[in-house]
């Protein structure tokens, strides 16, 4: 049975790329059939907080991306934070140790860093030189008595190399020569990421490991530590880097990366999912846009690419706004309500006559919104009884020769009226400047600017339908009242 895990460290929000590696192993295993499982790995002492393991949780949960095994659903092969393993790793270590393939290290900070500062003046790798590795045991004892900290180091091979092959990447070798006897465990008694990955993943049966490419050089390290404890290393598929417009690695300098960001400006999970599908891999036919169920039918490892991915925010908004447009008029107004409530136009306890409202209104807008948060802007004048208007619509349209006498009239046959449709304001106004023999744009114009403020909007007879009678009424007297410079 296939099993794969995303293993964040709580150290922070969860970002774009972290989510791209945390979708491609949850497609991966729904495609097989197969188990996504979530570890925490929190050995990072000093920056793992409950906030970060939070925003995690809800970054995963919002994108859709549950979990088979994990936090908050438990599992077999438990615990999943790695600082409730610690028990586990230490037999490893002593086994390692008890054979001489692992050995306790010395060296202070100060002797670490003088050792690498003369190997970059010499041209040499920056790597540690084993100096520890050949203490004797009388040695090392002696230091121990001496109560001289120390680290476990793993003893790796110094000659031949270690070879892999990537899923995605092909054939991979390093010289094991240039590799450095990593830190197994640290003089805290915490594992280091190198040693707990591999100890977990094993536990945890762990069948393809699915990350960043900036992990690749880990690899040959953690294949190394797999044969020596006599394990089967998992099969490994490195993704490429996700990097910003500019071709240089993702930062908050392109604008948002967390994907908790994404949400709360108006983007809907589901097209942050399938653009961050298309990070690093397509269908041979370039398709674009999926329904989560296509995804998982159609993702492959073979077809993720070896280049960098370049994060586009246009093209995920130009998505955004493809998938707003899919969903329908009372699920689209059940997702802009929050930013409806947030910019104070809607109450929290709003009714159901205030329901109705934001469900005609959105759907006014529908095929323009991009972004949820753009809904209270597009929408707003349907929610006040005060709106502001645009100064140059006010100079440029309601101040135009001949749009107070249009105001008015429109006024006095609106409040005769008694159809309150859209095609009958339509047919009211179209009546009216063919009796005065005005173009239609003489009456439209200041008419759409007196009730709504501004020059563009929706649809202006589906605009005056849902604004009803009597607040289109006062609104074209207000905005006559305000061309002719007196109180309303």
């Amino acid at each position: 049975m296939v099993r794969v895990r995303f293993a964040p460290s709580p150290t922070g929000f969860l970002h774009i790329g972290g989510a791209r590696t945390a979708l491609f192993n949850w497609l991966f295993a729904r495609r097989q059939r197969g188990a996504f499982i979530l570890r925490i790995e929190d050995t990072d002492e000093v920056r793992s907080t409950d906030e970060s393991l939070a925003a995690i949780v809800q970054g995963l949960r919002w994108l859709g991306l549950d979990w088979d095994e994990g936090p908050e659903v438990g599992g077999s092969s438990g615990p999943y934070f790695q600082m409730q393993r610690l028990g586990q790793y230490r037999s490893f270590i002593d086994q390692l140790l008890a054979k001489g393939q692992a050995y306790p290290c010395y060296c202070t900070p100060e002797e670490l860093a003088a050792m690498r500062q003369t190997a970059l003046l010499e041209k040499r790798p920056p790597k540690y030189d084993g100096r520890c590795r050949r203490f004797s045991s009388e040695d090392r004892s002696a230091r121990d008595r001496a109560g001289q900290s120390s680290v476990v180091r793993f003893a790796m091979p110094t000659e031949g190399v270690t070879r892999f092959h990537d899923l995605v990447r092909g054939d991979v070798e390093f010289e094991n020569a240039l590799l450095d006897d990593f830190v197994l465990l640290k003089t805290s008694g915490v594992p280091t990421y190198n040693c707990a990955v591999v100890l977990d993943d094993h536990a945890m049966q762990i069948t393809h490991v699915i990350r960043g490419d900036d992990h690749l050089s880990n690899t040959p390290r953690q294949i190394q530590l797999y044969c020596a404890l006599g394990w089967e290393p998992p099969q490994w598929a490195h993704l490429s880097m996700v990097l910003g417009p500019d071709g240089s690695r993702l930062s908050k300098r392109h604008g948002a990366t967390a994907v908790i960001e994404f949400k709360d400006v108006g983007y809907l999970p589901e097209a942050l999912v399938n653009y961050l599908a298309l990070l690093g891999w397509s269908t041979e036919d370039s398709q674009q846009l999926f329904r989560l169920p296509e995804l998982i039918e159609k993702f492959s490892l073979e077809r993720c690419g070896k280049n960098p991915a370049i994060f586009d925010p246009q093209k995920l908004l130009w998505m955004n706004g493809e998938y707003i447009r899919q969903v329908s008029k009372e699920e689209l107004a059940k997702r802009a309500l929050p930013f409806l409530q947030k910019a104070g136009l809607v109450s929290e306890t709003g009714d159901d006559a205030t329901q109705r409202l934001v469900t005609q209104a959105v759907a006014l807008e529908q095929e323009k919104i991009k972004r949820l948060d753009e809904v209270p802007h597009l929408t707003e004048f349907f929610f006040q009884e005060e709106i502001a208007y645009d100064p140059a619509a006010v100079n440029q349209v309601l101040k135009a020769q001949g749009a107070e006498q249009v105001l008015e009239d429109l006024a006095q046959r609106f409040e005769a009226m008694t159809d309150f449709s859209e095609q009958a304001f339509e047919q009211v106004c179209r009546q009216y400047a063919k009796e005065r023999g005005i173009a239609t744009g003489k009456v439209f114009h200041p008419l759409r600017v007196a009730v709504s403020g501004r020059t563009q909007g929706p649809s202006l007879f589906g605009l005056l339908a849902l604004l009803g009678k009597s607040r289109v009424v006062t609104r074209l007297r207000r905005a006559r009242s305000l061309i002719l410079g007196v109180r309303p």
